[in-house]
């Protein structure tokens, strides 16, 4: 019985939070939230339409009206103040010249305590002569009229004019209230409207542009991979005069800038005929030393004795090479594709210059984007659509493959 109370005693103590992990994950999630705020911004705002993006005050997610069917027709419903609280009513006319009202000795009070009546339903306030009786604030003269409240006839001073609008109580039409139509609060619930992606692909040829990037992301990864993996192979297994000198210059490679081969390459793409081609986009980098390198690194580490073996069983370098050592790589492999899509799929500065503006039969996602978000500059909503459509890819490229970011195990069947 003692063992018990002392193990459960001992779970309590082990499962209790404590200040400092709690701050920790709170932490941690504050954090979260601030970077996946503009994400859910994007997505929100694409969901959106024209009135609700320029709406004031702006809303985070995209509001539809509620409407309920009045007299044969829709009427949207709002939420009017009444003396029992807020009631759903809808309005049932609209344009009615309505008075400001307040008590004479609240003047100076804030707008909230004035109430809204019908012309047509206050008279003017009459002295024993029938003057009309009046209130003198400061330099300001306001005139005294009996208004309904509530049921009852009060005295009370006129601001100024406005338009207002007849509510009536959905559950009780007898219920009625006068209201600013343009101020009233509506009643909403969330909504979406996807019809903005169907509109994007449609514009300016986005979805070509869309096509044409999977294709040449999707060619330069395999071309990457491919080129990776037979120069990682042949440098980490392979016996060769100067190997090393040799990897090590193509690793340094790397350390060129990008601005520094543009030239070189446009006029590479000059001489072959291929400015204004997808070619271009594709063949100057489906090679990349950081591939190399990081696939040679990772065939180093595996152990000699699987090729031996397979060497022994009569099995080629090519055979060794797809039917071992890929199979056993495929988390580095699942890294370089993760790099090589983003690289290819985010590319900017080489589309832009080596395809021309107006050749739409041969544009990137990106130059599109560029592009679009000049042209739907007043459409907001359609200018995040399309950043979606774009964004979305890559993300989901990464949740497929993420699982392989695992440290890396290499297991042999060596006895």
């Amino acid at each position: 019985m003692a063992t018990a109370t002392s193990s459960n005693r001992s779970a309590r103590q082990r499962f209790r939070p404590n200040a400092g992990s709690l701050g920790t994950y709170a932490l941690l999630i504050g954090i979260a939230i601030i970077f996946l705020f503009p994400f859910m911004f994007m997505v929100a705002t694409s969901l959106k339409t024209s009135e609700e993006v320029f709406r004031y005050p702006p809303q985070l997610l995209p509001m539809r009206a509620i409407t309920a069917a009045v007299d044969g027709g829709e009427l949207p419903v709002y939420r009017i103040p009444t003396s029992d609280g807020a009631r759903e009513m809808v309005p049932v006319e609209t344009g009615i010249r309505a008075g400001i009202f307040a008590s004479s000795d609240q003047l100076g009070a804030e707008p909230g305590e004035s109430v809204l009546v019908p012309l047509d339903q206050v008279v003017p306030a009459l002295d024993a002569n029938g003057v009309e009786l009046t209130v003198i604030v400061g330099e300001n003269e306001f005139g005294l009229f009996d208004v309904p409240v509530e049921g009852q006839m009060v005295q009370l001073a006129k601001l100024g004019n406005t338009a207002v609008a007849r509510f009536e109580d959905l559950a009780d039409r007898s219920v009625t209230a006068y209201a600013v139509l343009r101020t009233a609060d509506p009643v909403e619930t969330p909504t979406a409207n996807p019809e903005n992606f169907p509109e994007v692909l449609e514009r300016s040829g986005f979805d070509r542009s869309l096509t044409n990037t999977i294709l040449v992301t999707l060619t330069v990864v395999f071309g990457q991979l491919f080129t990776s993996v037979i120069g990682g192979y042949a440098f980490a297994r392979i016996p060769f005069p100067f190997r090393t000198q040799i990897f090590f210059i193509y690793l340094g490679s790397i350390m060129i800038p990008f601005v520094v081969l543009i030239m070189p390459l446009y006029q590479l793409m000059v001489g072959i005929g291929w400015v204004d081609s997808i070619p271009a986009l594709i063949f100057p980098w489906i090679f990349t030393a950081y591939g190399t390198f990081l696939m040679r690194q990772f065939f180093v580490t595996l152990p000699k004795e699987l090729e031996e073996a397979a060497f022994i069983d009569g099995a080629s370098r090519w055979t060794v090479m797809w039917r071992i050592y890929v199979p056993l790589s495929m988390p580095a492999l699942a890294t370089l594709a993760t790099f090589a899509f983003l690289y290819a799929w985010n590319s900017f500065v080489w589309p832009f210059i080596v395809i021309s503006t107006g050749n739409t039969e041969a544009q990137v996602l990106t130059v599109a984007l560029q592009q679009f978000g000049g042209r739907a500059a007043d459409s907001p909503q359609l200018v995040f659509a399309a950043v979606a459509i774009a964004v979305s890819v890559p993300i989901l490229a990464f949740v497929i493959v993420q699982r392989y970011f695992a440290e890396n195990v290499a297991s042999s069947g060596i006895k």
